[in-house]
């Protein structure tokens, strides 16, 4: 069945939404819900289909192309085919790694147009922001290195027109510019404000990713990035005044990721005490299993 649907889906175009958003999802949940040894056959299944990743490739690029709506941000069908998209071209990107599936098509984006789709949302639903935050990700853990995905508009000749400090900085984030990171990070916060509990996960995870990245490629930039002032100020947005405020788990997510570059000027030892205490007085058998391994990580790490 998977092989006849992924064989459907490369006959089709990409404004061929109604058939394509639900055959597009039962690929992904194909490779989420089976087990490891079925998993790496189904990567191998649809990594062997040429015209399927031709149409994600096609797919993906609509995204650039879509114009904002006028009123509040809904999710159309054309944006739920995208976020189907997304989500699958992560997940074959993710496993790929994992299993060192053979690559019969490779995927080439454009860097630029990724992050401008997150830094400059034009109104994109939520969905969406949190699908292309997801792929984004999981090209971070990979370094922009894997065999199925090539990035492109990476402004090598914008970069040679910046100072040298700016260049110097940039061939060491490579393929990401230095302004690009502090725009996203800028754009990261932005998001966070909001307090949608799955916009807050997927944010936070991305932040998490991007500031390991950075540590392996620019230990200074990382350092720097982690303990911008404006982080403190979003830790106090996010917190509800209620009373186990600081057991959310996006605020623990966040606060171990300060603790773990040691950003002193945006969680003190007065804030770990504080959750130490709130974690000492809940009932943990209650608490959400997002909490507990939130909790766990914070632990861990302090």
């Amino acid at each position: 069945l998977l092989f006849l649907v992924s064989n459907l889906c490369g006959k089709c175009r990409p404004r061929d939404t109604g058939l394509l958003q639900p055959s597009l999802n039962f690929l992904y949940w194909s490779l989420h819900q089976t087990t490891p040894c079925s998993q790496q056959r189904a990567v191998a299944v649809l990594l062997s289909n040429v015209s399927l990743l031709e149409l994600l490739q096609k797919v993906l690029e609509c995204t650039w192309l879509r114009s904002p709506p006028s009123g509040p941000a809904y999710l159309s069908s054309e944006d739920a085919l995208l976020c189907s998209g997304w989500l699958l071209v992560a997940s074959l990107l993710l496993y790929q790694h994992r299993y060192n599936t053979e690559v019969h098509q490779t995927l080439s984006l454009d860097l630029t147009g990724v992050l401008n789709a997150v830094i400059f949302r034009n109104k994109k639903p939520i969905l969406l922001l949190v699908s292309i935050m997801q792929f984004l990700r999981v090209a971070l853990q990979q370094n922009f290195s894997s065999s199925l995905l090539v990035m492109v508009g990476q402004n090598t000749e914008q970069g040679a027109t910046q100072p040298q400090l700016s260049s110097l900085q940039d061939a060491a984030l490579h393929p990401l510019a230095t302004q690009q990171v502090f725009s996203l990070v800028v754009s990261l916060q932005n998001l966070l404000v909001h307090k949608d509990l799955l916009l807050s996960q997927a944010v936070v995870a991305c932040l998490e990713t991007l500031v390991e990245y950075l540590y392996v490629k620019n230990q200074d930039v990382a350092l720097h990035v982690a303990s911008q002032p404006w982080h403190r100020f979003l830790l106090f947005t996010l917190l509800n005044g209620g009373q186990k405020s600081l057991l959310q788990p996006e605020v623990l997510r966040l606060m171990t990721l300060f603790v773990r570059y040691q950003s002193s000027n945006i969680i003190s030892q007065k804030e770990i005490s504080q959750i130490l205490q709130e974690a000492a007085e809940a009932n943990l058998a209650e608490l959400p299993e997002a909490t507990s391994c939130a909790l766990r990580l914070f632990l861990c790490q302090v």
